[in-house]
């Protein structure tokens, strides 16, 4: 993390105390976040993060600002403090009042916070561990990116103590969902297949940006159910996120994975094409 970070629409030092125990948001959980890439200063899909923290805040019952330009703003100011022009940026909106413990004397709704982190060197690929009935499809919050975490890092760090990278979370009748913070794709010929969100996986941004926006000649990107077999008999395997784009995978527990990279390679450089020219037309726009 870096030196300073965002709290509401202050700067502060990431040392430096901000929040009280009484706030029920923190104590519970109770908020919705994202991670976005920062690429020469521009948040990278900002209105697509925006949208997506807006519904899944609607579900959640978790107030937010009335429109995106004064949180943009903030973190624009953020990015420039740490100067982090190319790194990874996490904001979050937490909420405040509700529940049986509430604080008194809160007079916000909701706190913002958010700072930044340099880039992550992936690695080359990624082992993947397997764990049943870790996603419920039929769950009203399914696909939902909020703050109580505690579930998926426990998993990420079971599978580190077990000498993998990740683990692919599989759904209530033994489908594929997704990764702990990742989604998964599966090559067969032609087909790129990654899981339904009826699966209970979360509605990634990059997996959006490959479903809405990527168009390759040959190659049809779509959803469908998978299970731990198709990942098998896949001619290529990948995961994607915000901090890893698109990311081999080279073994998963269990299974004898192909390793091809074909695919994932036009993929990728359309993705990173996609994020050039995306920087590109906000660079052109002059900072309000």
């Amino acid at each position: 993390m870096h030196r300073f970070l965002l709290h509401n629409d202050a700067i502060r030092e990431t040392t430096e105390p901000c929040l009280s125990p009484g706030q029920v948001g923190f104590m519970n959980g109770w908020g919705v976040f994202s991670t976005l890439r920062v690429s020469e200063g521009v948040l990278f899909a900002w209105e697509r993060h925006w949208a997506r923290m807006l519904r899944d805040a609607g579900r959640m019952h978790v107030p937010m600002p009335a429109t995106p330009d004064s949180l943009l703003a903030g973190l624009r100011t953020l990015i420039a403090a740490n100067g982090a022009q190319d790194g990874t940026l996490r904001v979050a909106i937490v909420r405040n009042h509700g529940g049986l413990f509430e604080a008194p004397g809160l007079d916000r709704p909701f706190e913002t916070i958010a700072f930044t982190t340099s880039l992550r060197d992936w690695g080359g690929s990624v082992s993947l561990a397997l764990k049943s009935d870790a996603r419920h499809g039929a769950n009203q919050f399914r696909g939902a990116k909020i703050t109580a975490w505690a579930n998926n890092l426990a998993w990420y760090e079971e599978s580190h103590d077990r000498g993998f990278d990740e683990v692919v979370l599989l759904d209530e009748f033994g489908r594929v969902s997704e990764c702990t913070s990742a989604n998964i794709f599966a090559v067969s010929g032609s087909d790129v297949l990654t899981p339904p969100l009826d699966s209970g996986c979360l509605p990634g941004i990059t997996r959006e940006v490959l479903l809405d926006a990527i168009h390759l000649e040959g190659i049809t990107i779509r959803e469908a159910h998978l299970k731990p077999a198709d990942l098998e008999a896949a001619d290529e395997v990948f995961i994607t996120s915000s901090t890893r784009d698109l990311l081999p995978v080279a073994a998963i527990e269990g299974l004898n994975v192909k390793q091809g990279t074909a695919v994932q390679s036009r993929l990728l450089a359309a993705f990173r094409a996609y994020i050039s020219n995306y920087v590109a037309a906000r660079k052109a726009v002059p900072v309000v």
